[in-house]
């Protein structure tokens, strides 16, 4: 049985606190948030879970297999570098931290102390992107060309993170597992329209070698709510659509072919086949993520969502915020420090 810790309480903490109290083979044992109408909140809903405002008293407790950090973004890095010094695996919401340096540092501290170390990029366990992953791995998809995500809505509004920040580390994550690798440069553009300095929307253009491009739209001033990724193949093209109850993956048979004539020469053919539907067996996203932390934990196996993915993760955004600062001027990857 491991033994957890919940550190912050809010919105997206209560649904971690609600699946992690859900799996047999875990114990919440504690419920960490400075809010004290939260911690009231978890003594009245969980009265066998012990709610506390002190981190310390979490750290201390040699029986604590693991802490869950759901705070906001600008707290992960110190909370987490002070678990892991206590020897305590993490499940840290993302982004890992807002700094590459800083990403990168917990990774190191957690090879130090020899603590599991996984970032909360909750797609990577969504079932419609494991089977579309599988689609591409097994050649139906043909060579993926580029890939383009939308991830806007009329919603929360944060002051300190900007969109890029808040949003973008589902959509790169995304991009990433599905291509397999990380871009060698990033560019960016955005504009702060509500908050002076807080870009509320972003467009982010991430290039890859062998000439694959990825384009991530972000906004939470838009009046659609859409979470849409479309991947564009030689074979196939397929959209994924995180909105839809029920179609939630379409495979589109469509593409440009390239045909040898030998008297008119190379002659190039559209391709209009069928849209495929497929099965996707769903399951709670969060609940296999959580479980999956779990699994790593009592198997000592690496997660699919690592320290070093969410480092990866933590440099490309990096990389897009000097590209904004730079008015889109595209930003290596190798000139963010790590």
């Amino acid at each position: 049985m491991v033994k957890i810790a919940c550190v912050g309480i809010g919105n997206w903490g209560k649904n971690l606190l609600r699946i992690f109290t859900g799996l047999s083979d875990c114990e919440v044992k504690y419920c960490c948030d400075i809010d004290k109408e939260r911690t009231s909140w978890v003594e009245f809903s969980y009265p066998a879970i012990k709610s506390t405002c002190k981190l310390e008293e979490i750290l201390e407790d040699s029986t604590v297999d693991a802490l869950v950090i759901s705070t906001p973004a600008e707290t992960h890095y110190t909370i987490a570098k002070d678990s892991i010094l206590t020897g305590k695996h993490l499940f840290v919401e993302k982004p890992l931290a807002l700094s590459t340096k800083e990403a990168n540092k917990l990774v190191e501290l957690a090879k130090e102390k020899r603590c599991i170390l996984m970032t909360g990029h909750l797609l990577l366990y969504h079932p419609a992107l494991i089977m579309i992953k599988d689609l591409i791995a097994s050649g139906q998809i043909g060579d993926v060309y580029y890939i383009y995500s939308q991830r806007v809505n009329l919603g929360q509004v944060r002051q300190k993170e900007n969109a890029l920040w808040s949003l973008a580390p589902h959509d790169i994550s995304v991009i990433n597992y599905l291509l397999g690798e990380i871009p060698d440069n990033v560019s960016a553009r955005g504009q702060s329209y509500l908050q002076r300095g807080v870009e509320d929307v972003v467009f982010a253009s991430l290039h890859y070698k062998d000439r694959k491009m990825a384009h991530v739209q972000l906004s939470w001033l838009d009046p659609h709510k859409v979470r849409k990724t479309t991947i564009v193949g030689s074979k196939k093209m397929v959209v994924f659509d995180d909105m839809e109850t029920s179609s939630k993956i379409k495979i589109y048979d469509k593409g440009v072919e390239k045909r040898d004539f030998e008297t008119y020469g190379d002659y190039l053919a559209l391709r209009f086949g069928d849209v495929k539907i497929p099965h996707v067996d769903m399951i709670e996203p969060l609940r296999l993520e959580c479980q999956h932390f779990i699994d790593c934990l009592s198997k000592d196996t690496k997660p699919r969502s690592d320290g070093i993915n969410g480092l990866k993760v933590v440099q490309i955004i990096e990389a897009a915020q000097e590209s904004l600062r730079q008015n889109g001027l595209a930003i290596k990857l190798n000139d963010i420090v790590i």
